[in-house]
């Protein structure tokens, strides 16, 4: 039997059992949720389809004009033809763009089973009817009121005789023939227009108030006649006391059968809104890509000796982060996005002590020593599918706590999805094209209106999202998507650079026909469902994708040098970035003074006497500028260095509670003569020691404040070395992003998912021969003797059939397989089992019962 010949289907089951094994992938990669876990049957598979959960996640991944077909078909009958659907989307005057994208908009529906049955016969499913269907609780989003039967379901007979004669139309001997011949009078449009010529004006303008929806008003016990004359032809009618309806076949003669104001089947186009040079976009984005690397070292050097404390609830306090956001000198909404991409890239978390700070990880140091270019590529792969979102930083939550950053609740599934979209609609501009915002909003609110309005629900695991974000949670995503892509260097100028393009991978490549808009299948119609079709990338392509655009990064970047120009006034300038040990050495040897193109250090006393307490002597450091000064080093620097050098040491402080030893007796004279020492509370113990009643490193700062250099000593005697210590934490894991529900299968669960449905189809569905005695109600399991099974199975070894049998295994759950018998010995069966495709073992003993299938 061909195709065209076969029988319309019943249900959504039936649909499901006549469609090939590429249209349930389809299905299966559109709405993963329907194979979590794998159905038994296609059975179970329509059921599950038609779940309130399934079919509103369904609903929130339609296009704005997929949506609109959808909420077209709630209106219409049950079933709907193509036609009427057509009529009620184009109206009396049919727009071609609409007439063109309607055919793809209905498959879409169909390939997410949200649709089914044949064009002349098209139901959509029982749940997305309910929700989308007009009632007085939840108003259809196309404005129309309930039906005329709808609207007089519960009156009494009486009350719909005197409607119907009020309609000036003849009563009937039952109510169900009375509401028809009113349903007809208000479809039929010439009856309708005669009706309507007789209206008073402001009856006329009573309807054009209601017409477009709300559909409901209010009236008195004692309407006024404007009202009058519409309720007595049933133009209005009575849904309760005090309110009246306008019926959905009054509403459409009057939108000239239109169900919705206004149809969008093309998706709003995103135009640049000015165009730079490629040149200059890839420069510009560079530069930021190169700044974002140095804040992002800042951040980890100043947090390197252990960062803020970590807040009992989780996160930063708001005081740390703004402490973090003068050190980084950025806004705090800035300085909460690299703190949070550092989080999510591995590079800080919390040290787990029992006075728990931020810290950098062990990964931090892997990660300095690579390249920049590739630094660069991974925290930008790490910003593209986080779902951390560090936008919600500073709002609250559902329970009035404020949302911190690094603290818990900052997780938005959706994020990832909107990024790489956002991204992606870049991609699609001409090189160096930059958009306006607001024209990629639009673009995103129509590709998903329903997320756009807010009604979509967090992801098992995921918060609510924070108390004063606006429903358009898309919107403001794509907002922070643009500014952070700018701060990151993924784009320069607001056009995307060739090393943000190439991060995309495949989604930046050009999309089928004109402006992405081709109809004819729902990857073409709508670019987010070909994003969708692929999900998120596999970590190969990614780190492939990430290693082009490093590789196109690099020649960007400028190279890292390995000299300074020492100036007069005690300053070293860097026209552009060191080499990592350059730059450690000068960073302990001078103080940073001022940041851009060029970093400037200045050298202090302070500063020398650090390096000299890092092990560093004085001739050391002479060395050091000499090889890595382009200029000769100023005589000021050098006096500076062998000044602070002559005096470094020659004051030793040792711990008894703290004591200060020095060969030089008048100096140590000078210090119990100073005023400022009296904090210190020193005692002359010999004539080269003296004791303090403080600690030693109090002590040191004292003395050091007052103008002298001394050095800490040891138990031995020998003077302590003083370097830094990075403060790291145990080897940590980075945040895993919360998926926006199940993930979207790969080819091989998809086939294997398949197989296993088909075959327990077989199972369910295989004909049986009719058996002695009662029929089996649905789902049962076959039940017979242990004489009988085994005879039966015998018999089939013989000749080959296969059985229907009913299996228990060990856990207890039952189920039914379809298996083909080989061998029967020893209390059991091997047979090759067509439900899991493969040759098993049974014991006969858990074999409820045998039936033979039928010829056919």
């Amino acid at each position: 039997m061909s195709p065209e010949d076969a029988p319309a289907p019943r249900s959504l089951a039936e649909a499901l059992r006549g469609r090939d094994d590429a249209s349930l992938a389809a299905l299966l990669r559109h709405r993963p949720d329907l194979i979590t876990p794998v159905p038994t049957d296609l059975t179970q598979l329509a059921t599950r389809a038609g779940t309130r959960a399934s079919v509103v996640r369904a609903l929130e991944r339609l296009d704005r004009f997929a949506l609109q077909t959808a909420e077209a078909l709630a209106v219409a009958g049950d079933p709907a033809s193509y036609d009427e659907l057509l009529g009620l989307m184009a109206g009396d005057k049919p727009d071609r763009a609409v007439v063109e994208a309607l055919p793809g908009a209905v498959a879409a529906l169909r390939e997410q089973a949200l649709v089914w049955g044949a064009d002349d016969r098209l139901r959509l499913v029982r749940t997305a009817r309910e929700l989308l269907a007009p009632s007085p609780q939840h108003p259809s989003p196309t404005g129309l009121g309930p039906s005329v039967r709808e609207a007089t379901a519960g009156m009494s007979p009486g009350r719909i005789q005197e409607i119907v004669a009020a309609a000036g139309l003849p009563s009937t001997h039952d109510s169900v023939s009375a509401v028809a011949a009113l349903s007809s009078l208000f479809s039929d449009r010439r009856r309708m227009k005669a009706l309507l010529a007789k209206a008073p004006a402001d009856s006329l303008d009573v309807l054009d108030r209601l017409v477009w929806g709300p559909p409901y008003g209010q009236v008195t016990a004692d309407p006024a006649p404007r009202l009058r004359w519409l309720l007595d032809r049933a133009l209005l009618l009575p849904t309760s006391p005090g309110t009246v309806v306008l019926p959905r076949e009054v509403a459409l003669h009057l939108r000239e059968g239109r169900a919705h104001r206004a149809v969008e089947p093309v998706p709003p186009a995103v135009e640049p809104a000015v165009v730079h040079r490629p040149q200059v976009v890839d420069a510009t984005a560079a530069g930021q890509a190169y700044t974002a690397l140095t804040t992002v070292e800042e951040l980890l050097k100043d947090w390197d000796e252990g960062g803020p404390a970590v807040l009992r609830a989780g996160g930063l306090s708001v005081r740390d982060l703004k402490r973090t956001a003068v050190a980084l000198d950025v806004p705090e909404p800035v300085a909460a996005f690299w703190v949070e991409l550092a989080y999510a890239a591995g590079l800080i978390a919390s040290d787990g002590e029992a006075d728990e700070r931020y810290a950098a990880t062990p990964e931090y140091d892997e990660w300095r020593e690579r390249p920049a270019a590739e630094r660069w590529a991974r925290l930008a792969r790490v910003w593209l599918s986080a779902t951390r979102t560090a936008g919600v930083v500073g709002g609250r939550d559902l329970k009035d706590r404020a949302l911190s950053a690094l603290g818990p609740g900052l997780d938005r599934s959706a994020a990832p999805e909107v990024r790489r979209r956002v991204l992606t609609l870049l991609a699609r501009l001409p090189e160096g094209g930059a958009p306006d915002a607001e024209t990629v909003l639009a673009r995103l609110r129509w590709e998903r209106p329903l997320r756009t309005q807010g009604v979509s629900q967090p992801a098992q695991g995921q918060p609510h999202p924070s108390r004063g974000e606006d429903g358009d949670l898309r919107s403001r995503l794509a907002r922070w998507t643009l500014s952070e892509a700018e701060l990151l260097g993924v784009t320069g100028r607001g056009a995307l650079s060739a090393h943000g393009r190439a991060l995309l991978g495949a989604d930046a490549e050009p999309e089928a026909g004109a402006g992405g808009t081709a109809v004819g299948s729902a990857a073409a119609r709508n670019p987010t469902t070909a994003l969708f079709d692929k999900a998120v990338a596999s970590a190969t392509d990614a780190e492939a994708a990430a290693a082009d655009a490093a590789r196109l990064l690099a020649p960007l970047l400028p190279e890292p040098l390995d000299h300074v120009l020492l100036q007069a006034d005690l300053t070293a300038v860097a026209p552009g970035p060191l080499h990592r040990p350059l730059a450690d050495t000068l960073g302990v040897l001078a103080d940073v003074e001022s940041k851009g193109g060029a970093t400037v250090y200045r050298f202090t006393p302070a500063s020398v006497r650090r390096a000299l307490d890092s092990g560093q002597t004085a001739s050391d450091l002479h060395a050091f500028l000499t090889a890595h000064s382009r200029t000769p080093v100023p005589q000021p620097l050098a006096y500076l260095i062998d000044d602070v050098a002559r005096r470094h040491g020659h004051l030793r402080v040792g711990a008894a509670s703290a004591y200060v030893r020095c060969d030089d007796d008048a100096l140590l004279n000078e210090i119990l003569a100073d005023k400022r020492a009296a904090a210190l509370r020193l005692r002359r113990l010999a004539p080269t020691v003296i004791a303090a009643q403080a600690d030693p490193a109090t002590l040191l700062e004292g003395l050091r404040a007052m103008g002298y250099a001394p050095a800490a000593e040891s138990a031995e005697g020998d003077v302590v070395i003083t370097r830094a210590l990075a403060h790291r934490t145990p080897p940590r894991t980075a945040p895993v992003p919360v998926p926006d529900g199940p993930p979207v299968p790969d080819a091989t669960l998809l086939a294997a998912a398949i197989r296993a449905i088909r075959a327990g189809d077989l199972a369910s569905t295989a004909p049986r021969k009719a058996p002695d005695a009662a029929p089996l109600a649905p789902g049962e399991l076959p039940r017979t003797g242990p004489a009988e099974t085994l005879a039966t199975m015998q018999a089939a070894v013989l000749t080959g059939d296969a059985l229907w049998i009913g299996y228990v295994n060990a856990e207890g759950a039952a189920s039914q397989r379809v298996i083909a018998p080989v061998r029967v010995e020893g209390g059991f069966v091997t047979a090759y089992d067509h439900t899991a495709d493969e040759v098993r073992t049974y014991p006969l003993h858990r074999i409820t019962g045998v039936a033979e299938l039928a010829d056919d």
